[in-house]
């Protein structure tokens, strides 16, 4: 007896040092706010969360006091997983005990009885699990409890809990299952959130629903045995409440934040909408389902406060199939075409150039060079208006007006524009882009034309993005007058103007917004991308359709399919809102015009009258009819450096090809002179020139306002 007395306080002596050794302390604070950040929490601009932040080991954003837990759901996690917890001191060696029984009856364990502190003690000291690690987490739990209550001690337990796909605490996984808050929870989902936590896979409610239902099922039961919680009434057979993950998609919106940040801040409050991004979404994901037969896989929604810049939603929707390559790209920061998008930015350059709304601008065929060849414009429906006005050539998105205007008023300077609007994507030479910049030959982001679309909407005052509030109060100083407030507001007026685009259009009340709302359209070569773009008092909203992968549309143009979502997204922004027109600058001044002409009505010729909004100064009056833009006359076609060759099928004393000017010149003489030799002269800016194999020069007088004007010579090549 002895011996065995000597070995077992032995053993007990051992046992004690070794439990001593192994035991580690117990944390002085259960607050984790010093804890290391994986990555920082986004809220929206009303702190509500958008990413979770999984990655971090604690859930340090989704924290609640003890109080703000509903009473039922702290007394069935307590029923469910340690009945004793007010009674015991750490370990409940009663329950233990009858667990080694059940476990030893059925050869194998078949339940643990670990308490909410020993569970507390496990996440706060992760180790493998054997026996001897349970018997360590007994005594580190008895030194929990002498240092905190119990309250303390089941308010951390209740916010750190692991849950299924990385979620922690009872917050994230009423949002995760429910997409709701803890107040608003029913007993069955109460009652499903505290049976998940003893196996979330395996009683995982959406893979396996029968298992988690009867889990409840006993959960019930035991609640309404006589301990003191049978007062609720729990239904002995509940029903499984209906499951609903939350879906907060801005994955490419906080992806993009967390490169331009420092990642060491907690918590970053952007700019965005919660409420407005989730219904956006819906929207455009809606306006593509519409749009699945036309091969139509992609989106994408900007939204900003042009007030002050603000980001207010982020959208990115298309094709989920994980192998399609559209499926991880963030489309509103992508380099696409844009399409006649570019125009407005334009004709607001050529404003503040001199031009005005009652500009004529030549709507005839239109050929300039290309490398060594020759390219031909068209407009979208390959009509041609004559001389028009330049609100009718901007409503209508007329190509041939614009290449035009895009001439006079320079490549290089309307590139340098673009520019300081903060488009960056357009990084070659003036030369690459040539006239085809006026038709957006050029790729920009969704990004960068919201962005410059607010200039026009905050009257030329030009400010960059912003996406966090901390972002908006740095950036209020940045901000620069690119545009005047008379150019802005007229070229709004114009887009806001449903009469300026009937020609093309018709009377379609689809870009007729209730709100006066200036509205752009664009559509790129093949039908690879499709925009709208539009802001009105408060808003600018821009939206692209395409594929990520860039094969075209069946016919998708801008007015066929963002315009819809366009529309939509501004009568969910205007909804509930107090609305008012767009600004136009008291500094224009109204002039009755004749239509035809541009100019000031007079009584010897009929015509249309037509009120029009002038910059001061640019008004016509009847000494001063600065209203039509007569460009430089030069040599239209050949282009420069054009290389032909003839065509073996055509008998050569048939082939003709047209030597033409840039503008029309009607009842006048033009010398055509090729190769040093007069060659013939005509009455109008055309010449029907037969074949001749070689290089040659040409070059053209015109008889013009009784003086001689020379155009420049033109080489080119016939094989």
């Amino acid at each position: 007896m002895k011996l065995i007395a000597a070995l077992l306080i032995t053993f007990v002596v051992i046992l004690t040092v070794l439990t001593r050794q192994d035991m580690l302390d117990v944390p002085e604070s259960l607050n984790i706010t010093g804890s290391t950040v994986s990555k920082p929490q986004l809220l929206d601009r009303h702190m509500k969360p958008i990413t979770i932040t999984y990655k971090n080991h604690w859930n340090m954003h989704d924290i609640v006091r003890l109080y703000e837990i509903p009473e039922f759901l702290q007394q069935a996690f307590i029923i469910s997983e340690d009945k004793r917890f007010y009674d015991h001191h750490g370990v409940d060696w009663t329950a233990r005990l009858h667990a080694v029984w059940q476990n030893i009856i059925a050869v194998g364990k078949v339940r643990g009885a670990s308490t909410i502190s020993e569970q507390t003690i496990k996440m706060l000291h992760p180790r493998s699990r054997t026996i001897w690690t349970r018997w360590l987490e007994g005594w580190e739990a008895v030194q929990l409890e002498k240092r905190f209550s119990k309250n303390e001690i089941l308010e951390f337990y209740m916010n750190q809990v692991p849950y299924s796909a990385q979620r922690r605490g009872v917050v994230q996984a009423a949002r995760y299952y429910f997409d709701r808050d803890l107040e608003t929870l029913n007993q069955q989902e109460m009652m499903t959130l505290a049976v998940l936590v003893r196996a979330p896979s395996r009683l995982d409610p959406i893979k396996h629903p029968e298992a988690a239902e009867s889990a409840v099922e006993r959960l019930a039961v035991a609640m309404n045995k006589p301990t003191g919680w049978a007062k609720y009434n729990v239904p002995n057979n509940p029903n499984l409440p209906n499951l609903h993950h939350q879906s907060i998609k801005a994955a490419h919106f906080a992806k993009f934040i967390y490169k331009k940040t420092d990642q060491a801040n907690r918590n970053i409050q952007t700019t965005l909408d919660l409420s407005l991004q989730n219904s956006t979404q819906k929207i455009l994901e809606q306006r593509l389902q519409d749009l699945k037969n036309s091969n139509v896989k992609n989106g994408a929604v900007l939204i900003v406060d042009h007030k002050t810049n603000e980001i207010l939603s982020w959208v990115v929707a298309g094709d989920s199939d994980p192998e399609y390559p559209g499926s991880a790209i963030d489309a509103v920061i992508t380099p696409r075409q844009p399409g006649s998008t570019l125009k407005p930015l334009l004709y607001t350059l050529a404003l503040e150039n001199g031009y005005t709304a009652a500009t004529l601008i030549n709507d005839s065929p239109l050929s300039e060079s290309v490398g060594f060849g020759q390219h031909t414009y068209h407009n979208y429906s390959r009509i041609h208006y004559g001389k028009i006005s330049l609100r009718e050539a901007l409503g209508n998105s007329l190509n041939i007006p614009a290449v035009k205007t895009l001439q006079e008023v320079g490549t290089g300077r309307f590139l340098k524009t673009l520019h300081k609007l903060g488009i960056k994507s357009l990084t070659n030479h003036p030369d690459i882009y040539g006239d085809g910049l006026a038709l957006g030959n050029g790729e920009i982001t969704l990004y960068e034309l919201v962005q410059a679309y607010t200039t026009l909407a905050r009257h030329g005052q030009y400010k960059p993005l912003v996406f966090s509030k901390e972002r908006a109060t740095q950036e209020n100083r940045t901000e620069e007058n690119i545009f005047t407030k008379e150019a802005t507001s007229l070229i709004a007026n114009i887009l806001s103007d449903p009469q300026a685009r009937t020609r093309e259009f018709g009377s379609s009340g689809l870009l007729n917004f209730p709100i006066q709302t200036a509205v752009k359209t664009g559509t790129s070569n093949d039908y690879r991308d499709a925009w709208a773009i539009g802001f009105n008092y408060r808003y600018t909203v821009g939206v692209w359709m395409g594929n990520m992968d860039r094969e075209s549309m069946k016919k998708i143009t801008g007015s066929a399919g963002p315009a819809y979502v366009l529309r939509s997204v501004f009568a969910e922004l205007n909804q509930h809102k107090q609305t008012k027109p767009l600004f136009l600058s008291p500094k224009l001044v109204k002039a009755t015009i004749c239509k035809e002409t541009g100019l000031t009505p007079t009584t010897e010729n009929k015509c249309t009258l037509f009120n029009e909004w002038f910059i001061p100064g640019t008004e016509p009056t009847a000494n001063k009819q600065m209203t039509t833009k007569t460009p430089v006359i030069r040599i239209q076609q050949p282009s420069p450096n054009l290389q032909m060759a003839m065509d073996p099928r055509i008998p050569d004393h048939k082939e003709r090809f047209r030597f033409s000017l840039n503008q029309t010149i009607d009842d006048q003489k033009v010398k055509w002179i090729l190769d040093d030799q007069l060659l013939a002269e005509t009455s109008d800016g055309n010449y029907q020139w037969k074949l001749q194999k070689g290089a040659h020069k040409l070059r053209a007088e015109i008889w013009q306002n009784n003086q001689t004007i020379e155009t420049g010579v033109v080489d080119f090549l016939v094989k």
